[in-house]
């Protein structure tokens, strides 16, 4: 068998199983989001409504974000010039770092080039640090956590789904002297359900563990600060190591930890995906701090998030479709199989102009494919209802059962 007979054998398990990934090439514009406008594949436009965007408050399209990154690239030029190590530290970096730090009153915080690599670098490093470490990390923790307590080499327990028993029973059977972190997330994107922080950290005060969350659906969008759940709860005093993202609530890319100042420290010092990795670029930089800054006094925008994802679940409820509900502002929708996913997916986007991805295995479990919807303040009434419209029709047009999976 050759290798090109392999690749087409894996890419036809894809194509069979209706799970194959294709791209949707849109542009968006700036000042009309979430309109944006898809090229098909034949090179011809459409018009289209961005119902599937990780960014939640529309900062990326925010003059004060943009303005920042104007100033920071007129003043420094395109690139950062190397690695924070080597020549790739700038001013720029130094006051993001700090903002975040005071985001979630910790002494320090430190950045990488996505969430996914801050998870994936401090995770796969604390053993390094913690001789014996074990890490306890919940069954639904993202790819990048379960990637980095993975390839760490460390010894790893795996508790069901925010069972809190569960958890408990695994740690009083370990060593009590032996090194211990509880991974978890405080919004679980798939579902939108929230992680149990208070009663973790209880557990983790009673058997000498350290915590670990990852915020990244939360921070900019809950607390009074933007500071994410653990602030809303006042919790994060509480938490020894903060992930979050630059990319979702904050329109712009990047990741980071924040922690103590010896806890920062020493992951940049021995983390080899941050030591390795060519710093964000200076105008990415600005325009995040930019953005933090301004979301720690928007709480009016965070408000109208929830609003207007109460107002979309209220509205998808009462044609009886589906959905998932934990009170957060994720909406999914289940469909239940891969095709008819991708097939409704299809459809809003090429009869209604509505881009929403689908969401298959793995990502999520089978039987459980869906739609999810990430609705923002710039999806008004007019979208809510197109949105609502479309999907009244097309559930009874692939004679799908209402209600059946909802949760």
């Amino acid at each position: 068998m050759t290798y090109e007979t392999r690749l087409d054998d894996a890419l036809n398990r894809l194509h069979d199983e209706g799970r194959y990934r294709t791209f949707i090439d849109i542009e968006r514009r700036r000042g009309h989001f979430p309109h944006a406008v898809w090229t098909r594949p034949d090179g011809t436009e459409r018009p289209i409504t961005v119902w599937c965007g990780n960014d939640y408050l529309g900062m990326g399209q925010n003059p004060v974000v943009l303005e920042a990154m104007h100033e920071a690239i007129d003043a420094t030029g395109a690139g950062s010039g190397g690695t924070r190590n080597i020549s790739g530290t700038t001013v720029y970096h130094k006051r993001l770092e700090a903002e975040l730090a005071d985001l979630h009153g910790k002494e320090a915080a430190l950045l990488f080039t996505s969430a996914y690599i801050a998870n994936d670098a401090t995770l796969s490093t604390l053993p390094k640090l913690f001789p014996g470490l074990i890490i306890y990390s919940d069954a639904l923790n993202h790819a990048s956590m379960i990637e980095g307590v993975r390839r760490n080499g460390g010894a790893k327990r795996i508790f069901r789904h925010n069972d809190v028993a569960h958890l408990r029973e695994l740690l009083a059977a370990d060593d009590p002297a032996a090194p211990k972190l509880i991974a978890f997330e405080s919004v679980y994107s798939m579902d939108g359900d929230f992680g149990p922080i208070e009663e973790i950290c209880d557990l983790a005060d009673e058997f000498g563990a350290l915590t670990y969350i990852d915020e990244v659906h939360a921070v900019g969008m809950y607390g009074p600060r933007g500071g994410g759940v653990t602030e809303r709860d006042r919790l994060a005093h509480r938490i020894d190591i903060i992930n979050g993202t630059l990319a979702k609530a904050y329109g712009v890319m990047g990741g980071y930890i924040a922690a103590s100042e010896k806890m920062c420290d020493a992951v940049r010092s021995y983390a080899p995906g941050f030591i390795f990795t060519t710093s964000l670029t200076p105008s990415v930089a600005a325009g995040a701090a930019a953005s933090v800054r301004f979301l720690k006094s928007a709480s009016e925008l965070r408000e109208q998030h929830q609003t207007q994802a109460k107002i979309l679940k209220m509205r998808l409820k009462g044609l009886g479709l589906p959905l998932i509900d934990h009170g957060s502002h994720i909406v999914p929708v289940i469909v239940g199989n891969p095709v008819h996913t991708k097939s409704i997916s299809d459809m809003l986007l090429e009869d209604h102009g509505i881009y929403v991805q689908p969401i298959n295995f793995p990502t999520v479990p089978r039987g459980t494919e869906r739609l999810r919807f990430t609705p923002s303040p710039v999806h008004g009434p007019k979208e809510i209802d197109a949105l609502v419209h479309a999907m009244d029709e097309l559930w009874s047009h692939c004679a799908l059962n209402r209600a059946e999976l909802a949760g």
